[in-house]
């Protein structure tokens, strides 16, 4: 074991008006199981590129041991999982890599094939295997459940919960608090550390916002109290400099040099008053710099005439000579919150599309109610490039309404005004939920909408899907996500 040390370090975007870090310093142990938590864009990627020495800082990282990053850079896709391994660890030896496949339920003979020929959950169980078969190194692990379904997050939060130390981001409740026993959040104005799994550090974060808010409340009544005593001050102050000007009082006319000296008296306890207002308001901004604010969503779905609105009966469909989905039935119902459920190739995105009119090739009968509107929320945000401002038009959504959803998913109003292409994966699936909310719709149809989405914000979809009780049929992973908002589901 040995400690990493971060000491006041400062890290800047060129462009940015805000620095991602200012002057933190934290420490955390190799053996530690670490959960990185926070928003969308906060940094927490950025950390692991100032940890592996990818960008330039101010401050000192300081560390005896080398970090490895997962994933790894794969150049050549074409290759093998064995021949990745050999490319990866040199000197590693091959038992390690079988028994590391073995921890994680990965069948051995699948490092035989060529890596981009594999799902992407396999491929990521392969790289993870591959990269703990090196014993003296510290991973950074970024986001390995965003490919995995359901069972297969299960087996990898298990496989990591054995392992003896790491740093993992992850946005997934469930995931984080099988394998985790140390919490490192970034905040606005911080970074805290903390031992425990996500769910203890977030009832500790509820605890003391809620404490913080109330003190910052009474904060506020000192304040307010303080100014109007201010002003009384000054007010007296002003009268009684002015009877240095001559004006009698009771016909008789003022001792200059005493009226001086109690003027003199008010204004330094008007002062004193003033530098109490302003270490009060000083006080009020770091009592609030870190509490995490959730507003609530904007959705307002349609109501169609027609119930169900959709009748699914005996849908089959191929690809290939390869079955996907087999004799599929169902019916969707107004207000029915529908999560389908299926391991990776099941044909859960296949279903989707046929939804949608996107895919023609299957068997069975599909009803739609007509004049049916849907929002739809692809998986898929390669093609956010370009000006959000024209993006948004083309969707035909109103601007104002998708950007202040945006606001409340915690996008800064600088991003308004950058490329997409600059965009964190997280931000960019929030402009296409933001999309989404914004569209009239009877009926929404979301393809994995939390990939990369942030824990904050991922609770705030979800309040809003339990207030609001759309019409909606989605493919998720996160299991605690679907656990809260669920009312039927479709097993694959």
């Amino acid at each position: 074991m040995s400690t990493i040390k971060i000491e006041n370090l400062s890290f800047s975007y060129h462009g940015y008006v805000k620095p991602i870090f200012e002057n933190v310093s934290f420490s955390f142990e190799t053996n530690w199981k670490i959960g990185l938590i926070g928003r969308n864009g906060i940094g927490k990627s950025t950390l692991f590129k100032l940890l592996l020495n990818q960008e330039t800082h101010q401050g000192k990282i300081i560390k005896d041991i080398e970090f490895i990053k997962f994933p790894p850079n794969i150049t050549d896709t074409l290759k093998s999982g064995i021949e990745l391994y050999k490319e990866l660890m040199p000197d590693g030896e091959e038992w390690k890599l079988f028994r590391e496949l073995s921890l994680l339920n990965v069948d051995e003979n699948l490092v035989y094939r060529e890596f981009e020929t594999l799902s992407k959950g396999e491929q990521t169980k392969i790289l993870l295997a591959i990269l703990f078969t090196r014993e003296d190194g510290f991973l950074l692990i970024d986001e390995p459940t965003n490919h995995l379904d359901m069972y297969g997050r299960k087996i990898v939060s298990e496989y990591l919960k054995s392992k003896k130390g790491f740093l993992l981001i992850s946005h997934d409740r469930d995931f984080l608090d099988g394998c985790i026993n140390h919490v490192i959040s970034i905040n606005r104005n911080s970074i805290d550390v903390q031992s425990g799994n996500f769910t203890s550090w977030y009832e500790n974060k509820l605890m003391k916002d809620q404490f913080e808010i109330s003190k910052n409340e009474k904060l506020r009544k000192d304040i307010k109290r303080l100014k109007e005593a201010a002003r009384q001050c000054q007010i007296w102050s002003d009268k009684i400099e002015n009877t240095k000007n001559g004006v009698k009082i009771s016909g008789v006319k003022p001792d200059k040099g005493y009226i001086g000296h109690k003027s003199a008296k008010m204004m330094k306890r008007s002062k004193n008053l003033e530098n109490r207002q302003n270490k009060a308001i000083e006080e009020k901004q770091n009592l609030l710099k870190d509490i995490e604010t959730k507003e609530n969503l904007l959705l307002h779905p349609l109501h169609h005439r027609k119930n169900p609105l959709i009748s699914v009966s005996d849908l089959s469909s191929y690809y290939g000579e390869k079955q996907i989905l087999s004799n599929v039935s169902f019916e969707i119902k107004q207000g029915d919150i529908v999560a389908i459920y299926g391991s990776n190739g099941s044909g859960k995105s296949t279903l989707i599309k046929i939804l949608l009119g996107l895919n023609h090739e299957y068997t069975g009968e599909i009803k739609l109610a007509s004049n049916l509107k849907i929002s739809y929320l692809p998986q898929d945000t390669s093609d956010l490039t370009g000006s959000l401002n024209e993006y948004i038009h083309k969707q035909d959504v109103d601007e104002t309404l998708c950007k202040t959803i945006l606001r409340k998913l915690d996008f800064s109003r600088e991003l308004f005004e950058m490329d997409m292409k600059n965009y964190s994966d997280g931000q960019k699936k929030k402009v296409l939920i933001a999309v989404s909310l914004s569209k009239p719709a009877h009926l929404f149809v979301w393809d994995e909408p939390l990939n990369y989405i942030d824990v904050i914000s991922r609770i705030q979809i979800e309040e809003i899907i339990r207030e609001a009780k759309p019409t909606l049929i989605f493919v998720e992973h996160d299991k605690r996500f679907v656990e809260n908002v669920v009312n039927k589901i479709i097993q694959l």
